[in-house]
């Protein structure tokens, strides 16, 4: 039986983005798709006024977005099949465990009621860092959402950090047709290069070759069961985060690892994953690394 691409819906228009690109996703991997809408009732009390004798204000809300949500799909893709439940729990919670049970969690960039400032929402961001499955928080410019790129972009980290997210990335390109562009970052530090001409340039080689050879090793032990795949591979100098972020805008997608250590909480990310979830012109996913 296949896990189902579970999608957290609140009404938002984050979650109603969310739900079309999640419909998408669904029919391209043959899933089936379970829409979740978890709250505490109390955080929705007032918000709409009560429509029955019978039912409180909140759980006609609730029932409202679900519906709302469904239809949406169905109009979007017919052929997708879709459950629904609503959780009456803290939507981070919520969404974390029907993670364990799911092919992967789709977030918006924000919900309900969430700072109109804000770059990602709270849930999101708990999700993506904290999840046992890929999470893809759904964000990013028309293009970006919409898939006409064309382009995946996997951002490369060393084999044990990243190869579950290459095999993401890998299955994500042939399912779509599309090409490949794996990005290896590097820096040269400061004190390397401070003295000497000839010894910067050597030693800014000896970082570019390093990360070739990450390339070498994370595309060896993904591109097997994806021979048909278009892969363009990159080695570029400068922050890692910068790089990624700003290739995002000719991107589809963008693939990142993230470390899940065994007994450890709060929030597992790094620092490139957290600038991507707020900043990348396109949705991205976090493939959990266990370690």
């Amino acid at each position: 039986m296949e896990l189902p691409l579970v999608v957290g819906v609140d009404g938002s228009n984050g979650s109603i983005d969310a739900v079309d690109w999640a419909v998408d996703e669904a029919a391209r991997h043959g899933l089936p798709l379970r829409l979740v809408h978890a709250s505490l009732w109390e955080r929705y009390e007032g918000v709409v006024p009560a429509t029955s004798l019978e039912r409180p204000a909140e759980q006609v809300l609730a029932e409202h977005i679900v519906a709302s949500a469904t239809e949406r799909a169905h109009l979007r893709n017919p052929d997708v099949k879709i459950t629904t439940d609503v959780i009456p729990a803290d939507a981070a919670s919520a969404l974390l465990e029907e993670g364990n049970h799911a092919a992967a969690v789709v977030t918006g960039s924000r919900g309900r009621g969430e700072l109109k400032g804000l770059l990602l929402g709270s849930v999101g961001l708990a999700v993506a860092a904290g999840a046992n499955c890929p999470v893809i928080v759904v964000r990013g410019d028309r293009a970006g959402l919409a898939g006409s790129h064309g382009r995946i972009l996997l951002g490369a980290g060393e084999a044990g950090e990243c190869g579950e997210a290459a095999r993401f990335a890998f299955r994500e390109a042939d399912a779509r047709g599309c090409l490949l562009d794996v990005v290896c970052a590097w820096r040269c530090p400061a004190y390397e290069t401070a003295d000497h001409a000839a010894l910067a340039r050597e030693q800014a080689h000896q970082h570019e070759e390093q990360a070739a050879a990450v390339l070498d090793a994370l595309l060896a032990d993904a591109t097997g069961d994806h021979p048909a795949v278009r892969v363009n591979r990159t080695t570029v100098e400068g922050p890692a985060r910068k790089v990624l972020v700003h290739r995002s805008a000719a991107a589809d997608l963008v693939v990142v690892g993230a470390r899940r250590r065994s007994g450890h909480f709060g929030l597992q990310l790094g620092r490139v994953n957290h600038t991507l979830l707020h900043h990348a012109a396109c949705p991205v996913v976090v493939v959990p690394q266990p370690v």
